[in-house]
């Protein structure tokens, strides 16, 4: 692997706003590691793809889909976690290729919207969960993005409970700066149209943003990147103005090509965006969601469960109907 560590101040993005960006917990940028972002062979697109090969819409998914890199979800299905995250890590580092990864295993996850609800079963089992993520991981490069919609769902949560979770979530990043020194971690920050870039700086700083590479938008979502950078820069700007400082983001634009409709479960017309890359108004545009993987019971995924690979959605979102 090729090991071309930057120095630090050369691993900021420069910002359209004038502010001084925090400092990263890691001297080490993963993307200069690496020869590009991994694609990962067991995707659902991919799975689908190998088992169907004869299917009329497996031409394009294959071509439009399977091939993109994009994340990887970790959650209590992954079995061993550290087992989990260490050999995908080490699958992509053994071809030079970066991964994304997703912790997805919160404790009292998805609480309000519930197509995902679980999660771990306490506090202090996320804690052990958590450390055994970043383990798996170790020294090898990576970009995780952490607890999509933690800090944007609060509005089923009690203040004992959110002061719970800012504390998983802080310990979680203290653990990967402990265990993980060439992963960047992002905080998930929601999206553009969900909480106000005021109270999302708020929450995002009490949760240990300062401990955080930076923080990730429009998980799972449909809203444009432009509208996403739009907003990322309001919570920069916000983080500026109240504690001194400023942190990178990305934008999951797997699903943003024709931008929102207002719903966001299974929304009907979406199109697939901007494949996974370096830039592009933020500090990286990634697939995290994969197009094609449902949201739950709802929407054009009505009978479905969140996570299946939903073929004819895969096939209708790389051409936008």
């Amino acid at each position: 692997m090729r090991r071309r560590i930057r120095a630090l101040a050369a691993a900021f993005i420069a910002l359209p706003l004038a502010l001084a960006v925090a400092p990263s917990a890691h001297a080490a940028d993963p993307t200069t590691m690496t020869s590009g972002f991994y694609v990962d062979p067991n995707s659902s697109a991919k799975s689908w793809v190998a088992a169907n090969p004869g299917d009329g819409r497996a031409a394009a998914i294959n071509t439009s889909l399977a091939n993109t890199p994009m994340a990887h979800w970790f959650g209590s299905w992954s079995g061993t976690i550290g087992t989990a995250t260490g050999a995908y890590a080490g699958a992509a580092d053994s071809r030079d290729k970066l991964p994304i990864l997703v912790a997805y295993n919160i404790y009292h996850r998805d609480s309000c919207g519930g197509h995902s609800g679980g999660g771990a079963a306490s506090p202090s089992a996320y804690a052990s969960w958590i450390a055994q993520f970043a383990g798996g991981i170790a020294n090898r490069p990576a970009v995780v993005i952490l607890e999509p919609d933690s800090l944007a769902d609060y509005g089923c949560l009690t203040q004992d409970q959110i002061r719970e979770r800012q504390g998983m979530i802080s310990g979680a990043l203290a653990e990967f700066n402990r265990q993980a020194p060439n992963t960047w971690v992002y905080l998930d920050a929601g999206n553009s149209g969900w909480v106000s870039a005021g109270t999302m700086a708020q929450r995002l700083h009490e949760a240990g943003l300062r401990q955080a590479h930076g923080f990730s938008l429009n998980v799972s979502n449909y809203f444009t990147t432009a509208q996403n950078t739009a907003y990322g820069n309001a919570v920069n700007g916000e983080l500026a103005a109240r504690y001194g400082y400023t942190k990178p983001f990305v934008v999951d634009t797997s699903r943003n090509g024709n931008g929102s409709n207002g719903e966001w479960c299974n929304a009907a017309g979406r199109r697939i965006g901007t494949p996974t890359q370096l830039g592009g108004g933020a500090e990286m545009l990634l697939w995290i969601k994969a197009p094609g993987e449902s949201d739950g019971n709802c929407g054009v995924g009505t009978g479905s469960t969140a996570g299946q690979f939903l073929p004819e959605v895969a096939y209708k979102m790389i051409y936008g109907y």
